[in-house]
């Protein structure tokens, strides 16, 4: 080691240790922060990430959330209803109807690719986090459940002043051809 470099080296060390407890003397004067859970519910920021909840009405079962899912747990099973046709002479029509929509919770990371994703909005962040289990097999919660959670899910943030109109509203107001 040059002479120059073991200087810099000592020279380091007791400045160093002196702003180290400097930190530690400030740390001490300043009052505890203790959040007391279980009898202080937090305060939850706006649209925080709690568990998602399912609006079974919007599922069409198209599978899209179980096949982008990365961690597949997401089970979904429907059949095919056949409905009539709606005009004389019309042809019959088949819909799914959703039988079984659950998330294994032990296995999801909550990333949010199965919400973005669902192109018909039957999928929401609930602030609800409060759904632990005694039992891991607890954790895969079926649609009656997670339909339960719509009721926590907050309204979506309005749109700015200044925004565009969506074309979902621009079209319904324009007149019929």
């Amino acid at each position: 080691m040059s002479e120059q470099h073991r200087a810099r080296r000592s020279g380091g060390i007791l400045p160093g240790l002196v702003k180290g407890l400097a930190t530690t003397a400030r740390t001490l004067t300043r009052p505890t922060h203790t959040a007391e859970y279980p009898d202080v519910s937090p305060a939850l920021p706006p649209r925080s990430r709690g568990v998602i909840a399912l609006t079974e009405e919007n599922c069409t079962s198209c599978m899209l959330c179980a096949r982008e899912c990365p961690d597949w747990c997401i089970y979904i099973d429907s059949h095919k209803e056949e409905l009539p046709p709606t005009t004389p002479g019309g042809r019959a029509r088949q819909r799914n109807v959703l039988d079984r929509f659950a998330i294994d919770f032990s296995l999801c990371m909550y990333c949010g690719i199965c919400i973005e994703v669902c192109p018909f909005d039957a999928l929401h962040w609930s602030p609800e986090f409060e759904y632990a289990e005694l039992d891991i097999r607890d954790l895969v919660h079926e649609k009656d459940r997670l339909g339960a959670w719509m009721a926590t899910v907050p309204p979506p943030a309005a749109l700015d002043p200044g925004s565009a109109e969506p074309a979902e509203v621009a079209a319904a107001s324009r007149p019929a051809r």
